[in-house]
């Protein structure tokens, strides 16, 4: 009875896309028409209750669809998105406060002379409201209202009987779930970027001995954002702290765990304690906090009159280091340490030592995970590229500045599983003193 676009209503996270595969499952074959009305209040999320008293609903058109043989863009005419005011004798409102389907064999007057009156008369407008059949069926989740389903026949087309109507409000269950889905999913981008946009700016980029480049790209377009940060901190007496972590999954959970470890390590980074002293401390706040154990983390502390780097890691990838020969390498931590939040008690420091200009390379698993290799032969191959990439220098404008544009290159660069996690680095050229 629908054609197989039925088949795919659910398949997209996307109202827009949700409520077209339900026009395109209807159309032409089921009916002349059809469209998708969501009311208003519920896809903004407010108490979309829908009384029977109700002077009038708010609905905004998600979807038309009007048949191959129509002489008119009537898409154009009537454009996805508008928002129309259903008083409470109409059938759309009818069918939401009653619950059940309505079926007239004329489009209803209140529509007639909207369209009429919003069309200027025209006499095309009078071929739209030709119709010997209209079919409003309620879209209806766990016993609330959430929108409507219109179908119309044209003259010479059977009228919807009980077998179209049934067929119909079995379409409608169907897509009331998906459309939540898709609301849903829409909903936990929005608040997950809006957690990621509310963070404070990174620090500048330079200080005294240590220049830094960071970027992060997400996984896939339109993914939920993921818990990975970066951060970059000076410390007293010319020192530098930088940290890149990873809070696991994606959405407001991962983003909110994101945003308290950052903002704990900020806070740890003012008492000016040593190294494993504060990620010991940052694993006991993990451990405190609802949903973020398990996070991972690696960190380090340039001093430039020291010529060292401290290094302390929490169950994540070690970081790489580009010597003056040319040659990058991972760094052999003394601790891989154990993810935070697990009650670790203690971390070890790794302190190395850096009498020439170095580039560090801090990143989130993202740039090594793969499906088809181990991670230590990803971790090479990561390396391998800084230097092939280290090698071309700059090629996007950035002048004499290498480092921005090799961020850019390494984020972007093949390898690992493309796409199955976000991607976040951070690197920094570490000059001792005196160099």
């Amino acid at each position: 009875m629908f054609s197989p676009a039925a088949d795919v209503i659910g398949s997209e996270l996307d109202l827009l896309m949700t409520g077209s595969h339900v026009v395109h499952a209807l159309t032409p074959g089921f009916c002349d028409a059809a469209s998708v009305f969501l009311l208003e209040r519920w896809r903004v999320e407010e108490n979309a209750h829908v009384g029977v008293d109700a002077p009038r609903i708010e609905a905004r058109r998600m979807a038309l669809r009007v048949g191959p043989g129509a002489r008119e863009d009537w898409e154009g005419m009537l454009p996805v998105g508008e928002v129309v005011a259903f008083p409470r004798d109409t059938p759309y409102a009818r069918a939401l406060a009653a619950g059940h389907a309505q079926v007239l064999d004329a489009v209803d007057p209140h529509t007639s002379e909207r369209l009429i009156a919003a069309r200027d008369g025209e006499a095309r407008v009078c071929d739209l409201l030709s119709v010997a059949a209209l079919l409003v069926v309620p879209l209806r989740l766990r016993d609330q209202a959430i929108g409507f389903v219109t179908c119309t026949r044209g003259p010479g087309r059977a009228p919807f009987g009980p077998a179209d109507v049934a067929s119909v409000e079995a379409l409608a269950a169907r897509a009331a779930v998906a459309l939540d889905n898709a609301r849903r999913y829409e909903r936990e981008r929005r608040t997950s970027l809006a957690i990621r946009n509310s963070l404070p700016p990174g620090t500048a980029q330079e200080f005294g001995g240590c220049r830094t480049a960071h970027g992060c790209l997400p996984a896939g377009e339109g993914n939920l954002v993921g818990g990975d940060w970066s951060d970059v901190l000076k410390r007293p007496g010319d020192r530098v702290s930088l940290i890149v972590g990873d809070a696991m999954g994606h959405g407001p959970e991962s983003a909110v765990a994101m945003i308290q470890l950052r903002t704990a390590v900020r806070t740890l980074a003012a008492l000016d304690i040593p190294a494993a002293d504060l990620i010991g401390r940052l694993d006991t706040l993990a451990g405190d906090s609802p949903g973020v154990s398990f996070a991972t983390c690696i960190y380090a502390e340039w001093d430039a009159r020291r010529r060292t780097c401290t290094l302390v890691g929490a169950g994540h990838p070690p970081p790489l280091l580009r010597g003056p020969q040319g040659r990058t390498a991972p760094v052999t931590l003394t601790g891989a340490g154990l993810p935070l939040g697990l009650g670790a008690g203690s971390y070890e420091e790794t302190v190395l030592s850096v009498p020439e200009p170095a580039l560090l390379v801090l990143y989130s698993d993202g740039l090594v995970e793969s499906r088809d290799a181990d991670i230590d032969q990803e971790i090479t191959r990561l390396a391998r590229t800084v230097d092939a990439a280290a090698a071309v220098g700059p090629v996007d404008g950035d002048g004499q500045d290498a480092l921005p544009s090799l961020c850019r290159r390494l984020l972007h660069a093949p390898g690992g599983t493309a796409g199955a996690d976000d991607r976040t680095l951070l690197l920094a050229e570490l000059t001792p003193a005196g160099c």
